[in-house]
């Protein structure tokens, strides 16, 4: 049936799966598919089943949820992810976001909250601190948060490879960090020409339309450093 959602549940938990499982069955347009107990089996399972929803727990073993997020989303970018932790804290929600999650809500959210949940992610819309954003609002949220927790913190330990010039990941990374293009060339000691045509090019590498666009793309795919508190 092509109006039913299919769901994966991926956390360590057998018997919160199997609770999780009894309140998504009573709901005719949700389906569970799929469960994992580990990141690992998480992206094999999803990359074999492609569910439009996987339900991820953070504190997974072997490979922990964020990072097992960014890898799925790598590989599956249509597969709209969830994370459902213990940990709620502004920081755990961004860190989430960046990874290419699409929610983030605490295990003790109410069951009618979750449903809903999965079904606006499922229509391409993100849900932070209970408000439906969609794409650009997303975008913005994202960068306003950089602005606080920015720096040097990376998920994980891989080596994000870049198509940008070093130069253009510089200025790029000020964008992150709301400069504005004369602001760039000043600090720099560059021409104001000299940023616009860096910025046209960075713009035509990642297929973006705008700057808010490169920085976001940027951010999510770990290109920008993050600092840890």
């Amino acid at each position: 049936m092509s109006d039913v959602i299919s769901v994966m549940i991926v956390d360590d938990h057998p018997v919160f799966r199997q609770g999780l499982k009894n309140v998504l069955a009573a709901q005719e347009d949700l389906r569970v598919v799929e469960e994992a107990a580990d990141g690992e089996s998480a992206i094999r399972k999803a990359q074999e089943l492609h569910p439009d929803v996987v339900i991820m727990d953070i504190n997974l073993p072997e490979l922990n949820g964020l990072q097992a997020t960014r890898e799925l989303k790598e590989r599956c970018p249509d597969i709209k992810v969830i994370m459902l932790t213990a940990y709620d804290d502004e920081e755990q929600i961004y860190h989430a976001i960046r990874a290419g999650a699409s929610a983030y809500h605490a295990k003790d959210v109410r069951p009618d909250l979750l449903i809903g949940v999965i079904r606006q992610v499922h229509e391409g819309y993100y849900v932070v601190d209970d408000k439906r954003l969609d794409e650009d609002g997303i975008g913005d949220w994202l960068l306003g948060q950089f602005q606080r927790f920015g720096g040097e913190f990376f998920v994980g330990n891989e080596e994000f490879l870049s198509p940008l010039t070093a130069r253009e990941m510089e200025i790029l990374g000020l964008v992150v960090q709301g400069q504005s293009n004369r602001e760039i060339a000043y600090g720099l000691g560059i021409s104001h020409q000299t940023v616009k045509n860096h910025m046209t090019a960075i713009l035509r590498k990642l297929g973006a339309t705008g700057r808010t666009e490169a920085a976001v793309s940027a951010l999510r795919r770990g290109w920008i450093p993050l600092r840890g508190p």
